[in-house]
């Protein structure tokens, strides 16, 4: 009998190889089905579609938003409109244009009662409903109109002219309906958005469009950061809610641009996260109650980057610092880059003024600063933020040597400031300095819009007193590399810092 190797039949093994491969293929496509069915979830929850209609979302919202009326006393002096040469210029109050008129004719005005329409949304059911500033200012009385036609007494709560948001109160009936707050920072640009008001007095009326745009600022106030949207805004909107397709207000209707008066698609918003802070405040206090720092601040350009040895253009550079300032009690300079606020990053200039702002009076917050090529951490006890702070002047006095002196690769010509150039330039007793005297029109300093009258308080964050000393720290700068110097120049009474590029040798 002959021994051999015992093996598995090879139909056997190809019948096991195939059951192998058909159940990986089918973990396979499991796999790939799952993964794009999450891809697919995941986009739909970020990029919603527009719906088939906005009827559902509308018939919801609509009983949460008000028609608001003011009235207010202006001036009038009984000329008809035939005598009257002009009118109001689109967007200009019709009480500024009445003054206007009659200051120029020089007649004493009479009194008269004039008033406005706008619009508003509900935020409790204990009555309480948020509007613009300009929609109620200066008005005598206040009255809102629900969506089934009833018209209420309001009382103003609060207003804030900074931010352009008031809050109002009214007696509410049993059925009253209010809408809930949205986080406008989850906002994306592209996203569909619902706009309800009283466009010229056209009460409850619906529109629609995307975000056009966010973090706007259209110099309407030191808070800017509006959400621009392309949903027909008009006159009358302003104080009516932007909602989400959640039904969320993440928006306030507050402003258009218009060159004829009409919508014609930039419409602006002023975001929830914002306006949910101030009426949050409004309705405790009345009133706003905002941090203050006490520093007046500016861009960091590229060039002024480059000049203060950062590597990026980011953050608020400070101008000048409030003489007995939170900020001068904590050590923070002329001079320093404000990089992060509450350990926050500080990206540019425009956003130090709200995280300030928004920062509980008395709290002590980090600050994180560059100065001098280096971060330092600076703890300051924040203040709280009352009149437009006075700005400081330097007070040393001016050395008397080195009277004057050219900067040739600034194109400048300095001088110590004397009696004869405080009179020539209208510098007060305080002021210090080197004075620019002249300066030459083909070079870099030219470019940067300085002019004879500017004083430069410092060179490359040093103090400088004399001609001489300009030319010291320029040179300096060259031996150094660096194809940039800033200075810290003083202008009709305000600091800023300027970046001039150093002229090339040949």
């Amino acid at each position: 009998m002959t021994l051999g190797h015992r093996s598995r039949p090879r139909s056997r093994v190809k019948a096991v190889t195939a059951e192998r491969e058909s159940y990986n293929k089918s973990l396979l496509a499991i796999a790939v089905t799952t993964i794009i069915a999450l891809l697919l979830w995941s986009f739909s929850v970020q990029a919603r579609g527009a719906p088939d209609s906005f009827a559902d979302l509308a018939e919801k919202l609509l009983p949460s938003v008000v028609n608001i009326s003011a009235s207010q006393t202006v001036v009038s002096n009984g000329d008809s409109a035939e005598e009257q040469e002009e009118g109001p210029a689109p967007g200009q109050d019709f009480e500024e244009f009445f003054k206007d008129f009659f200051e120029r004719r020089g007649r004493p005005p009479e009194r008269r009662r004039g008033g406005s329409q706008g619009s508003g949304f509900i935020i409790s059911d204990q009555g309480y409903i948020v509007t613009n500033h300009h929609v109620i200012e200066g008005a005598d009385n206040v009255s809102v109109r629900l969506h089934d036609g009833v018209t209420l007494k309001a009382e103003v709560v609060g207003s804030d002219e900074k931010t352009d948001l008031a809050l109002l109160k009214v007696k509410p009936p049993k059925d009253i309906v209010a809408v809930d707050w949205g986080d406008s920072d989850d906002t994306r640009i592209g996203d569909w958005v619902v706009a309800i008001g009283n466009p010229f007095g056209l009460g409850g009326t619906v529109t629609a469009g995307i975000v056009s745009a966010r973090q706007r600022d259209i110099n309407a106030g030191p808070y800017d950061d509006f959400i621009q949207t392309d949903a027909a805004i008009n006159r009358g909107n302003s104080g009516g809610p932007m909602f989400n397709l959640d039904g969320d207000v993440i928006g306030v209707n507050t402003a258009i641009f218009s060159p004829s008066g009409g919508s014609v698609g930039i419409g602006f918003a002023i975001p929830s996260t914002l306006a949910r802070n101030i009426v949050s405040q409004l309705r405790e206090f009345g009133e706003v109650k905002r941090g203050w720092l006490g520093v007046h601040i500016q861009t960091v350009t590229e060039e002024l980057a480059e000049g203060l040895r950062l590597k990026d253009s980011k953050g608020a550079l400070v101008a000048s610092v409030t003489e007995g300032g939170p900020a001068e009690q904590a050590g923070i300079q002329q001079g320093d880059v404000i990089l992060k606020f509450d350990g926050r990053v500080v990206p540019d200039m425009r956003k130090l003024p709200r995280m300030v702002a928004e920062t509980p009076i008395g709290e002590s917050v980090d600050v994180v600063v560059w100065r001098r090529g280096e971060e330092k951490v600076v703890k300051v006890d924040l203040g709280r933020l009352e009149d437009e702070p006075q700005v400081a002047a330097v007070p040393q006095n001016p050395k008397s040597e080195d009277v004057t002196g050219k900067v040739s690769d600034l194109g400048l010509a300095l001088g110590q400031i004397t009696p004869e150039l405080r009179q020539q330039f209208e510098l007060d007793d305080k002021t210090s300095g080197v004075v620019i005297t002249a300066v030459d029109g083909n070079g870099t300093a030219a470019e940067k819009g300085l002019r004879a009258g500017d004083v430069i308080v410092e060179v490359d964050q040093e103090e400088v007193e004399t001609p001489a000393e300009v030319q010291q720290r320029v040179e300096k700068a060259k031996e150094e590399g660096y194809r940039v110097v800033t200075l810290l120049v003083f202008r009709q009474g305000d600091f800023q810092w300027v970046a001039v590029r150093l002229k090339k040798d040949g």
